[in-house]
């Protein structure tokens, strides 16, 4: 997992790549959830009608298709975090905290959480 300054720079670089393109007043949190949830579901459609073994083996070319698709995804939550000015890596740290005490290990253990 990348360090918070890599995050950082990640979404730097991709503010000025929006700026250059005069694309901040699109860039709303509205429009750019939208846009990571149709990439979600670009990625989603790779798997689509793959048994649950075919999905853990993907060809080499596929694999690289879904990685594209993994980074659009991430390219957005990044850029929308910030938007919202979310450190991203704190909100998660914090998130599994909270998940870790709502789905203790017995209980949770085996459910696929």
């Amino acid at each position: 997992m990348p360090d918070t300054d890599s995050l950082r720079e990640l979404a730097q670089r991709l503010d000025a790549f929006a700026a250059e393109r005069h694309w901040q007043p699109f860039h709303s949190p509205k429009n750019l959830a939208s846009a990571l949830s149709v990439e979600a579901a670009e990625l989603l459609e790779h798997f689509q009608w793959l048994t649950e073994d075919q999905s853990r083996q993907l060809p080499a070319d596929k694999k690289q298709e879904v990685a594209f698709e993994m980074a659009d995804v991430l390219l957005y939550l990044v850029q929308l975090s910030s938007v919202l000015q979310v450190d991203l890596l704190d909100a998660a740290r914090r998130k599994m905290v909270i998940n870790a005490r709502k789905y203790p290990v017995g209980p949770a253990r085996d459910n696929g959480g």
